[in-house]
């Protein structure tokens, strides 16, 4: 049975994604397209599970080179599956924990700051007070590491 390949525009709109975006996967070893004699690019029907597979981890939070890190473990390429879906949301979820928790400590801290009226972070007298956070350097010092990416 012959594989079934779609066009660019074909592979947009059954996957929502941009064309844009989807040359750019490709430029970044994602996907593979293969070319018809029109020098057209030709995706694989299971292009589609790989778009998918991205986006949700982009929707996680996860990056480009550690999708790319991911997908090149699989043997020859092959396209990810439930297994290994499981696999590596497992290996994420710590790290989405920690952002999970540091995004509810920086909204609790940001709900008590706003109420206090100052708005003003040099001269807020609970979390800096005398600006001791000038003195570190400019930046955002009180942001838990995780939330400055």
């Amino acid at each position: 049975m012959a594989q079934e390949f779609l066009s660019v525009g074909e592979l947009a709109a059954r996957s929502g994604v941009a064309v844009t975006a989807l040359h750019y996967y490709e430029s970044r070893g994602l996907l593979a397209a293969q070319r018809s004699a029109g020098n057209q690019r030709r995706y694989p029907r299971a292009a589609l599970r790989r778009v998918a597979f991205i986006r949700a981890a982009q929707q996680l939070g996860i990056g480009l080179a550690e999708v790319a890190q991911a997908l090149a473990e699989l043997p020859e390429g092959r396209t990810p599956t439930k297994a290994d879906w499981a696999r590596l949301s497992t290996h994420w979820r710590a790290r989405l924990d920690e952002r999970i928790a540091a995004l509810q400590a920086l909204r609790d801290r940001l709900d008590g700051c706003i109420g206090c009226g100052c708005l003003s972070l040099r001269a807020c007298a609970l979390y800096n007070p005398g600006d001791e956070c000038g003195a570190a350097g400019a930046g955002a010092r009180r942001l838990p590491p995780i939330t400055r990416a």
